[in-house]
């Protein structure tokens, strides 16, 4: 059975603690990964406190998926990691990408949002209000793709 990471919370920024719980990686561990993926770059505050974005926690969690779960080395990460960042750039030079970061939100994949799949879905009356937005927002995204797709 697959574990299936917890939801990010809706805030801007993490501590090198709450991402270690949030992505099951101890915090020497990410300080590590910050020397050999050049992608991560935690903003540094007070002390040297590091200070994680959304965007960092989910390329952590790839990070995590491609050592732990797929089995690649730190080299063979860093060039995956490497080879998705170019092809998302292509993308968007190419106007591909005109939603950008929408495909995670239309479908997220549940190891790396930690979020219910389309078959599993809270009630809304079990949602939180924020929750209910983000539904609402993803049913609207879903309807805007299929137009783009031309879908009926």
């Amino acid at each position: 059975m697959e574990k299936v990471s917890p939801s990010i919370p809706a805030k801007r920024y993490f501590t090198i603690g709450e991402v270690g719980e949030l992505c099951g990686v101890k915090p020497h561990v990410l300080r590590y990964w910050e020397q050999e993926f050049t992608q991560l770059r935690p903003m540094k505050r007070r002390g040297n406190r590091r200070y994680y974005q959304h965007h960092e926690v989910l390329m952590i969690r790839r990070i995590r998926d491609l050592l732990y779960d797929q089995g690649f080395t730190i080299s063979g990460a860093r060039n995956k990691i490497q080879e998705l960042m170019e092809h998302e750039r292509d993308r968007k030079r190419n106007g591909e990408s005109l939603l950008d970061g929408v495909e995670s939100l239309i479908e997220p994949t549940g190891a790396e949002t930690g979020a219910a799949t389309e078959d599993h879905v809270a009630h809304p009356s079990a949602m939180s209000g924020s929750a209910q937005s983000w539904s609402a927002l993803r049913h609207e995204l879903l309807a805007i793709k299929a137009l783009l797709d031309g879908d009926d």
